[in-house]
């Protein structure tokens, strides 16, 4: 039982501030992956290259 209370004391805490981390950067994150997309959608246009031609090579190279 003090192994349990050791082990909690000693990864308890950073395991709480990473999943508030984690909680708290969420929407940063999703509006950063919006606006990549939108910067994606606006080059393609303007080298003239076609939006889903430009997704579908963007995804080749991720793979």
């Amino acid at each position: 039982m003090e192994e349990l209370f050791a082990a909690f004391g000693n990864y308890g805490f950073p395991m709480v501030v990473a999943a508030y981390l984690l909680v708290r950067l969420e929407p940063l994150i999703r509006e950063l992956q919006k606006s990549v997309a939108l910067l994606t959608v606006v080059v393609a246009r303007q080298g003239g290259v076609n939006v889903a031609e430009a997704r579908r090579l963007v995804d080749g190279e991720a793979r």
